[in-house]
């Protein structure tokens, strides 16, 4: 699993102030900088689209042009262009946001969405101190959504590919856990078991036993079967219909960490289930 966002921190230094010099010898002041270009026209369809929002309804565009403050003429002119790049809609006489406009906006909520999990796997990495890892089963497929790791601990590096081998990880055997039968058994004639280490499972057989004995919302863990000197812990997640995990992972000296923190993880993580559970769509 490579790493995904580093965290690291920057230092604000102040720099050490020179010592003023005599009064004739001081230079003229600076000239201040002329203030940075703003494009006019730009700012008015900005003020148009935000006023245009605060109506539900829609709005005429005489009642937009009274309150932005702009010129009829240039109301008429920018909602024309507005309405033409889709930014905006006409409907009998009233103006309304358009399909761009919906766009910038769910695409706006999509970024919240990330950046509410990337900000809480970060907080648990920093709490616990090790690598937090986010995944999900989708399509017949498992897709990593997120890994937050630090160069002190860092997360497992993906040197087989993670798709094909969840059969050997934590994150994989927690995820195939929670499908049925049939769902497993396609996984595994499309990625059948194969020998990564010395410790991964042998065959598919052996794997399905063992998958048929996880019991319900218990943390799955595997020592040493995708990566030799790393142990792995994998919690799984209820999000609607979808099967999904949260997991951590510790070199293997540290084996002892391993459940104490994969089970302070799992009492925490419900308050971010929704925002887990909308962010299958990113």
């Amino acid at each position: 699993m490579a790493p995904a966002d580093t965290a690291r921190v920057h230092l604000h230094t102040v720099p050490a102030q020179p010592r003023s010099a005599p009064p004739s010898e001081q230079s003229p002041p600076a000239t201040p900088p002329p203030p940075a270009t703003l494009i006019g026209s730009v700012q008015r369809a900005m003020r148009l689209l935000e006023t245009v929002a605060a109506h539900e309804y829609g709005a005429p565009a005489k009642q937009l042009a009274r309150e932005t403050g702009l010129a009829l003429p240039t109301t008429y002119h920018l909602l024309r262009t507005l309405v033409h790049e889709g930014y905006l809609c006409r409907d009998k006489g009233l103006f309304f946001l358009g399909e761009a406009a919906e766009r910038l906006s769910s695409s706006g909520a999509r970024q919240k969405r990330r950046s509410t999990v990337v900000d809480a796997l970060a907080h648990w990495r920093d709490t616990l101190g090790v690598p937090v890892y986010y995944a999900v089963y989708r399509e017949g497929e498992i897709e990593l959504m997120c890994v937050s790791d630090t160069p002190a601990n860092p997360a497992v590096e993906e040197w087989a590919d993670f798709r094909e081998t969840g059969h050997a990880h934590a994150i994989g055997q927690c995820l195939l856990s929670q499908l049925d039968e049939e769902a497993r058994r396609d996984h595994l004639d499309r990625y059948p078991v194969q020998a990564l280490t010395p410790y991964t499972v042998r065959d598919n057989h052996s794997l399905l036993r063992r998958l048929e004995r996880v019991r319900r919302m218990e943390p799955v863990t595997e020592r040493q079967e995708y990566a030799l000197g790393a142990v792995c812990a994998a919690i799984p997640l209820t999000l609607g219909t979808t099967a999904a995990t949260m997991a951590i992972s510790l070199p293997a000296h540290q084996e002892h960490r391993l459940l104490p923190a994969a089970r302070q993880l799992q009492s925490e993580i419900g308050s971010l289930l929704g925002s887990l559970a909308l962010s299958i769509s990113m």
